[in-house]
């Protein structure tokens, strides 16, 4: 599994927002974008999972390019700024129904995901009753719940605590050990270098710079 952007750009009434990116991403590894708001962080998100078709260039996913053989990844789990989620519902019900549009996952392996994330899959309380930090884990157990191969996160640990900070890590860690490809942008410098086999540095929707972070268990760069 292997995603790759050639020569890709993007432009939006007359601005350019995303210019000329030529990268790679394989299995098994975590991707760090790094860079300040509005540097095209997000966009290349959604480019990737098709949401925004590119002004130019391709995203090829395991060798079927978007937007040609197919409109979508067929395996891809995504939180781009904020989660949303049906407001009379719990967290869990909003899982199953999620769950049910592809029938990948059963229910106890919702309930062991929203465990995971550290949110109680009895919780009776509603959507709209969750709190921001809430919401957050519930928005990162939708993306992770179809165990999918690719794995797009915007601001995962955003609103969290600690504790919560430490569960999240911990679940990219399992996600990244069982093959999936995960692309997470994160303010949060340490935590995202921690996190990390490969920082991507970008400013003003240009490639500023790309390295790789030595992990205890990787092989030879």
């Amino acid at each position: 599994m292997y995603i790759e952007l050639k020569d890709l750009s993007k432009s939006i009434r007359g601005t350019t927002v995303l210019q000329n990116i030529n990268l790679r991403f394989e299995q098994g590894r975590i991707y760090g974008l790094k860079g300040p708001n509005g540097c095209g962080k997000t966009m290349l998100m959604r480019t990737i999972c098709g949401l925004i078709r590119p002004t130019e260039g391709t995203v090829d996913i395991n060798g079927e390019v978007l937007w040609s053989k197919i409109s979508f990844p067929r395996s891809i789990g995504i939180l781009i700024e904020n989660p949303a989620f049906l407001p009379q519902y719990t967290g869990l019900k909003n899982l199953q129904m999620l769950a049910n549009l592809q029938n990948k996952v059963d229910t106890q392996q919702l309930r062991e995901t929203l465990t995971a994330v550290g949110l109680e899959p009895d919780d009776p309380r509603k959507y709209r009753k969750y709190s921001l930090g809430m919401k957050q884990r519930l928005g990162v157990a939708a993306a992770v719940a179809e165990r999918p191969d690719i794995i797009l996160l915007d601001e995962p640990i955003n609103a969290l605590d600690e504790k919560g900070v430490q569960l999240i890590k911990a679940l990219l860690l399992r996600e990244r050990e069982r093959g999936a490809i995960i692309i997470i942008a994160c303010h949060d410098k340490e935590e995202l270098e921690f996190l990390s086999n490969e920082i991507i540095e970008i400013e003003e929707g240009k490639i500023k710079g790309q390295y790789v972070l030595e992990k205890d268990g990787d092989q030879d760069e």
